[in-house]
């Protein structure tokens, strides 16, 4: 299934780092901001981390929550959030399914290189649960929380 801005966004349940379960079904109404990131505790994963964390306020007032995916589990999520002051939510991936689903696992180049690996890359479910916008390549992770939220300040 393609992520298509203005179709409706591929359903998933994953687990947080409390092992709880999180729903796209249960934000239904709130913007939702889905990152998909490679690994906790990297560099520019980090960078990305911090910088939604830094504009958390400012992303909260459009009624918009943050999801960031791993393929990571919960205990290195629960260690990322805790070092980093994350007040937004990590959901584990392990087997890409939902990844795939949302195009972020596949082939990509890397130092010049095919390989096969997650995409940084985004999606802003609207409200209605449909696709407002798709960024399919993340390049600069430390800025791109900043891009999401000037698209969030668009609407």
């Amino acid at each position: 299934m393609a992520i298509e801005e203005g179709k409706a966004a591929p359903q998933f349940t994953l687990n947080d780092a409390e092992g709880n379960k999180v729903s796209l079904k249960a934000l239904k109404g709130k913007n939702v901001i889905v990152y998909f990131y490679p690994r906790d505790d990297t560099p520019g994963c980090t960078k990305e981390a911090q910088g939604f964390r830094d504009l958390w306020k400012q992303i909260q007032q459009h009624n918009a929550v943050v999801l960031g995916i791993s393929p990571d589990d919960e205990v290195s999520h629960s260690k990322f959030a805790g070092k980093y002051k994350l007040p937004f939510t990590l959901l584990s991936d392990p087997n890409r399914k939902v990844m795939e689903k949302y195009q972020a696992y596949g082939e990509k180049m890397m130092y010049g290189k095919k390989t096969t690996g997650v995409i940084r890359s985004t999606v802003w479910v609207g409200p209605n649960g449909k696709v407002v916008k798709h960024w399919r390549r993340v390049a600069k992770a430390a800025d791109h929380p900043q891009k999401v939220l000037e698209a969030l300040q668009e609407q």
